[in-house]
């Protein structure tokens, strides 16, 4: 019987088709991202309605991004909600990344709405507090324009910049911990989103994007600090 701890990895979104057989689903990004030998991984695409049995079917619980909106009408929002509210009451960890931190927002009080302030895409710099997140400053790549624009009453904000407050929230006691930026995401694969859903952004940002690419990141950093946090007793 394996030592390492189990990850469930909550899919809340598909890649885009062109680009899967390169850089894989969100769920093949995540397990790249924190290691393949870190945990003994289990996918589910909540995206298509496909849920784990119950909240113990996995020591720890990470929801991905996704391409749509929390505040959109999907048949498996509101049970993702709940799943989250559940896993979090039981203490078991949950991380989110982009939508997956939003969705951890509204499920736990916040709000998320669409930016009026645009979209963040490329790689953007954030102030971090080091004694959560393992660094003070944090070089991430973004891609999206919701954002979560009131904490819920357990959220603290450990990372941010000038255009997106709340880019980073700690939940608790150690209960959650949740990024608006992608640490999962490369030079490779920003370049090809650009190209493969670029035109839904305004020419600004994706010039910027494109532009931004090649300068060092703290995704290394991030994972470990999330792999630190998921595996948690």
């Amino acid at each position: 019987m394996s030592d390492k701890k189990s990850l469930g990895i909550l899919v809340c979104g598909h890649s885009p088709e062109e680009m899967v057989e390169l850089h894989g689903n969100y769920g093949n990004r995540f397990q790249q991202f924190l290691g393949l030998d870190s945990f003994d991984y289990q996918v589910y695409f909540v995206v298509d309605n496909q849920f784990p049995d119950n909240i113990q079917a996995a020591d720890a619980w990470l929801l991905t991004g996704s391409k749509h909106g929390v505040y959109e009408d999907h048949v498996w929002i509101a049970p993702l909600e709940q799943f989250v509210r559940d896993a979090y009451a039981a203490n078991i960890p949950l991380v989110g990344i982009c939508f997956g931190h939003q969705l951890l927002a509204q499920a736990l009080g916040g709000k998320v709405e669409k930016f009026d302030g645009g979209w963040a895409t490329g790689r953007m710099e954030y102030q971090m507090d080091e004694n959560v997140v393992g660094l003070s400053e944090a070089a991430v790549l973004a891609w999206h324009q919701d954002q979560v624009v009131e904490l819920p009453p357990e959220a603290t904000v450990v990372g941010s910049n000038e255009f997106c407050q709340y880019a980073a929230l700690a939940y608790g006691d150690g209960k959650a911990l949740s990024l608006q930026p992608h640490p999962e995401f490369d030079d490779g694969f920003v370049s090809d989103l650009v190209k493969t859903r670029g035109q839904t952004i305004p020419e600004k940002n994706r010039e910027y994007a494109s532009n931004s690419l090649g300068k060092p990141l703290s995704n290394e950093a991030i994972a470990a600090t999330l792999r630190k946090f998921l595996a948690r007793s």
